[in-house]
């Protein structure tokens, strides 16, 4: 019973923080939004820290459990297209639904970890299908730094999807296939090359 409570209001403050922002994160508003009486938060969080971990935690939780059913949804990934079609999935899961109100927690906790040294632990990019296959299609394609790659492949893809939740409108896929062109294309060592060209 304890732990479903807990549960339940990790995911009531992941909502708080979605509408209202990291300064209406309060045990208070979460109380309201629960429906329960005022102190129910406080009596399993005692901290504005321990209600903010919880929160992170769930979230973290719910975001791998979606990023292993994308990919368990997805068929191999066989060519940039099927690559490209799997991002643009994943986009559009976070710019939409509770995919949104996830993805506006996610970065609310993102810019509070800066401070935080134990939130930044736990939003640490984990191992999950959807990373595993990126790294596999990279892999299987002769890229030299497969780790890099794919983490800077995803990071991009995270900061598409953050300009698109400011600034509205979807993903295109143009700017997909672009990261995907530059996440295998080969090292040239050519002195001076640009960001941008990498």
């Amino acid at each position: 019973m304890a732990s479903e409570r807990r549960t339940l209001l990790a995911d009531t403050a992941l909502d708080v923080l979605a509408d209202e922002g990291i300064r209406g994160l309060t045990h208070r508003a979460v109380d309201r939004r629960a429906a329960m009486p005022s102190g129910t938060t406080s009596a399993y969080f005692r901290t504005r820290a321990a209600l903010l971990t919880a929160l992170v935690t769930r979230l973290v939780e719910l975001d791998q459990a979606e990023l292993h059913t994308t990919a368990e949804d997805l068929p191999p990934l066989r060519t940039v297209e099927e690559l490209v079609d799997g991002m643009a999935l994943l986009a559009r899961q976070r710019l939409t639904g509770e995919g949104r109100r996830r993805s506006l927690a996610r970065y609310a906790c993102t810019v509070e970890s800066v401070r935080d040294p134990e939130l930044r632990e736990i939003l640490v990019p984990r191992e999950n299908a959807g990373r595993g296959a990126v790294r596999l299609f990279l892999a299987e394609r002769g890229v030299a730094d497969v780790e890099t790659r794919t983490h800077t492949l995803l990071t991009c893809l995270d900061g598409l999807i953050l300009d698109r939740l400011v600034n509205g409108g979807d993903v295109s896929r143009e700017a997909l296939e672009g990261l995907v062109s530059a996440a295998l294309r080969k090292e040239t060592g050519t002195p001076g090359l640009a960001p941008t060209d990498l």
